[in-house]
């Protein structure tokens, strides 16, 4: 009976068992393993945030004039910063935000669509086709008056049939209450006198002229810039005598720009 009471040792299996245990305890515990992976998938995560925030300086350019317009502000804060970012992201997020910039958008197209039909039609009334032309592009609204007809060749004092024609152009040009940039162009050929001694004066001079005439005739003054383009911005080839006549032009430019600025003072008011 002695025997059979006594105590049989603990199986190889348990001393085993209890051995690994102590062993484990005397290293990193387990769940570091999953701590490490946690942090690194957070780096990676981040990593891809800061990847998907960068805006590119072109399509930033875009959205802070479109900003400015729709949101009233006069400063936007540079691209690549966060307040920069913040500003861009609660734009784009605000329903309202875009829907505000989507409208002032189409109404400046289609005022620019309005200027040119009106310009279409004033030209067919008053019988100037081959004189006056209109057209649009990313600029806004373009009345092209031939050089050809308003100047003598080399000079930049227009001539009578020249001022007549402005006066007519005025008459349309007062419809619209928007700000006016006058260009003038030449074609390759380049003249050197005392009075213009490259291309640039003469195409500078002729737009001033212009805006002057415009001014005399009652278009308000402030509302008027002028700009010399010299052979630089050909509308045509001037491998051709009639392709350098066509780029002997004054342009007069209804600026998108100027088109929206005047709608978004009338949206706020």
């Amino acid at each position: 009976m002695a025997e059979a009471k006594k105590k049989e040792p603990p199986p190889e299996e348990e001393e085993d068992e209890e051995e690994e245990a102590e062993e484990v305890s005397e290293g990193a515990p387990m769940w570091m393993a999953t701590f490490a992976d946690l942090v690194t998938l957070l780096m990676v995560f981040f990593i891809l945030l800061f990847a998907m925030g960068t805006i590119e300086d072109n399509k930033w350019k875009l959205i802070k004039e479109s900003l400015k317009d729709a949101l009233g502000q006069d400063e936007i804060p540079k691209a690549g910063i966060r307040e920069g970012l913040d500003v861009v992201k609660d734009a784009v997020l605000d329903e309202k935000t875009v829907h505000a910039v989507d409208e002032v958008g189409a109404m400046v197209a289609k005022e620019v669509d309005d200027i040119a039909s009106e310009v279409e039609e004033f030209v067919y009334k008053n019988k100037l086709a081959g004189q006056v032309e209109v057209s649009s592009d990313e600029r806004g609204a373009i009345i092209t008056l031939s050089d050809t007809v308003l100047f003598p060749a080399g000079r930049a004092r227009m001539t009578f049939t020249g001022a007549e024609i402005i006066k007519e152009v005025f008459s349309l040009l007062k419809q619209f209450d928007y700000d006016v940039k006058i260009e003038g162009h030449t074609d390759n050929i380049a003249i050197k006198t005392a009075q213009f001694p490259s291309n640039w004066e003469l195409s500078a001079g002729r737009a001033a002229d212009v805006a002057r005439m415009l001014v005399q005739a009652g278009f308000p003054p402030e509302k008027l810039s002028i700009e010399g383009f010299a052979q630089y911005r050909p509308k045509v080839p001037n491998d051709s005598a009639k392709g350098r006549g066509t780029n002997w032009r004054i342009e007069i430019v209804y600026q998108r720009g100027s088109i929206r600025k005047k709608m978004v003072d009338v949206l706020r008011r």
